[in-house]
């Protein structure tokens, strides 16, 4: 994946996939755009349900718990310090 050096990525998406690409290259748009956690959730998500169809599910924070039920392929969950980010689609 295209991560910065030392980032950690889990994601259940090949490590080179675009969806990938597309999360972490939203995800630094929008922390270089936004300070809010909620409005780079939003950035990231409009992204998300415009190019790749609708119901994804994004999560950002310093910390944070998930249980969530996921479509196969579509989890990813990285770091871009000092954030947490979690993209997946379900519904």
């Amino acid at each position: 994946a295209v991560m910065p050096e030392g980032k950690k990525v889990q994601t259940d998406t090949d490590e080179n996939s675009e969806l990938l690409r597309d999360a972490v290259q939203q995800a630094s748009t929008a922390m270089g755009k936004f300070e809010n956690e909620k409005d780079i959730s939003r950035h990231i998500k409009a992204y998300f349900d415009g190019k790749h169809g609708p119901n994804w599910h994004v999560i950002v924070g310093k910390g944070f718990a998930t249980y969530a039920t996921y479509e196969a392929k579509t989890h990813m969950f990285f770091y871009l310090p000092p954030l947490a980010i979690l993209v997946y689609k379900m519904g």
